[in-house]
């Protein structure tokens, strides 16, 4: 059997620039978590009103990920239920490697 693996990306979609990233064991909430402080040091720590699009992966609805991007000002917007359209842009950088 196969280890599963996580990977963690934040991505700035209008520079297309990795700002943060995080691996481990799983992908859960500590994984985001990681990839998001990450991404807010790489900016300086000034990420207030930065907007965080994700699906709704059970990482990014936990209370400690939500509580993550209160902490940075960090405003959160998730795609539709259902709706796999609307995270497009989550795996434009992905595409050569999928």
């Amino acid at each position: 059997m196969r280890a599963s693996r996580g990977l963690a990306t934040v991505i700035d979609l209008f520079s297309r620039r990795l700002l943060g990233y995080a691996m481990g064991a799983r992908q859960d909430a500590e994984l985001v978590v990681a990839s998001l402080n990450m991404a807010a040091a790489t900016r300086g720590g000034d990420v207030k009103g930065v907007i965080f699009h994700s699906d709704r992966g059970s990482e990014y609805v936990s209370r400690r990920f939500r509580w993550a991007c209160r902490r940075l000002g960090v405003t959160q917007s998730m795609g539709r239920v259902g709706s796999c359209l609307d995270c497009e842009d989550d795996r434009v950088p992905f595409r050569a490697v999928a």
